[in-house]
């Protein structure tokens, strides 16, 4: 009988994991290995991405018809007696922040240690409200 899989597949390590475990956030939905991540709390949507060695002053945001535009670049140059050594590092991101965002108010970006994190407070219309029972 032929099988629809190829050989090389069965041999690969993908096999030997439980087809739940296929979509497991570490093996194949985790942002944090294109340096990208995104987070929601009950108020705001962080988005995080990875800039290792740009200054903060370098990265340039851009945010319109929710699309999230992150460009940084960093480049260096040192000179020695006989050797000059150039790098450039540069990083562009584009995501779609989902949710409804509070578009009124302003987005808070900060950078730390490589990592910048970026806050869009939610539209307030989309905050769950509490709603108490009354005993009668």
């Amino acid at each position: 009988m032929n099988t629809l899989i190829p050989k090389r597949l069965l041999m690969s390590p993908w096999f030997d994991r439980d087809i739940d475990q296929w979509f497991d956030d570490d093996i194949l939905t985790s942002n944090n290995n294109n340096g990208l991540s995104i987070a929601e709390d009950e108020k705001n949507i962080y988005v995080e991405a990875a800039v290792p060695g740009v200054d903060p002053k370098e990265i340039e945001l851009t945010f319109e018809k929710g699309i999230l535009l992150i460009r940084a670049e960093a480049q260096e140059k040192e000179e020695k007696k006989k050797m000059i050594r150039q790098s450039r590092r540069s990083f562009v991101y584009q995501i779609s922040v989902p949710g409804d965002i509070d578009y009124n108010a302003e987005p808070e970006a900060k950078c730390k240690n490589g990592m910048m994190t970026v806050r869009f407070a939610k539209s307030p219309k989309t905050q769950p409200k509490k709603i108490t029972v009354r005993a009668e």
